[in-house]
């Protein structure tokens, strides 16, 4: 592993990550002293107390140096929820950068679920954050259709973590994908991290419904809207996840919706990491 993983290890203690399969893009440059150092800081920052314990899962040290993503930079994290990654982005990101937190459009139908779950974030995200005291770039938040054009080709990286189960099974994925392309410079970056179907796992079992969706599905997806596979990783695997609960990944940590004690030993889910870009 680069430089970045290897001086990250001792916040990510539980167990050593899988090694990466495949990168497909050209690597780019170890990180500097100063980028490593803005991981460390940003991942030591008391207001992550509460999320550490799911470091040893997530990874998040190697999953943004896998995503290429630097200080500085404009960056989107898609559909946040908590801010687990909020608290990780900011600060890393630094004065200098940009954090975008965005939820999908709501049309006028959207039910009262969807509303109270995804709308409001522009006014309901920033007052969160600010309750985390995070320093280092601003926060913004929208849902898609409430961004302006002038953020139209000014993000160098859109990052959505285990949502695209979401995107899919509420017919989202179309119009989504095609306004994060807009918002994406020509050569920014779109990372995705999701809960992984075993590969021959039936449809009904892979459609999203359960939080799992085969590897295969989740590229022809991004692929038939615009977009390009880059590189993949196994950083976020986890071979002890067997994918086939009957209520889903959410049996598993952090939900464990059945309680069930034999699944704690399994930790969170088997993931996929995959990074694109917009096709031309």
């Amino acid at each position: 592993m680069r430089t970045l993983t290897v001086l990250a290890a001792a916040s990510l203690a539980l167990f050593a990550p899988p090694a990466i399969a495949a990168e497909a893009a050209t690597k780019a440059a170890p990180p500097t002293k100063e980028t490593i150092a803005a991981m460390q800081a940003a991942l030591a920052h008391a207001r992550r107390d509460g999320d550490r314990a799911r470091d040893a899962f997530r990874h998040p040290a190697e999953t943004l140096e896998f995503f290429k993503v630097d200080p500085g930079m404009t960056v989107i994290d898609y559909m946040p929820s908590s801010g687990w990654y909020t608290r990780v982005l900011v600060p890393f990101l630094g004065k200098d950068g940009r954090y975008i937190g965005l939820n999908p459009a709501l049309g006028p139908g959207a039910s009262e679920g969807l509303v109270r779950y995804f709308g409001g974030l522009k006014e309901k995200f920033p007052v969160a954050a600010a309750k985390w005291n995070l320093s280092g770039a601003p926060v913004e938040a929208f849902n898609t259709d409430e961004v302006g054009e002038d953020h139209k080709g000014t993000v160098d990286r859109v990052l959505i973590f285990r949502e695209i189960h979401n995107l899919h099974r509420r017919d989202f994925m179309r119009p989504e994908l095609a306004r994060l392309r807009e918002l994406l410079k020509d050569d920014g970056l779109l990372g995705v991290v999701q809960h992984r179907a075993k590969a021959d796992a039936p449809a009904a079992y892979a459609n999203g419904d359960k939080g799992y969706m085969r590897e295969k599905d989740v590229i022809a997806l991004f692929e038939v809207n615009g977009f390009e596979l880059v590189a993949a990783s196994e950083i976020n695997a986890n071979p002890k996840d067997g994918a086939d609960y009957p209520m889903g990944v959410w049996e598993l940590a952090p939900v464990s919706r059945t309680k069930r004690d034999e699944l704690k030993p399994i930790g969170e889910s088997d993931r996929m990491t995959l990074l694109f870009r917009k096709r031309p």
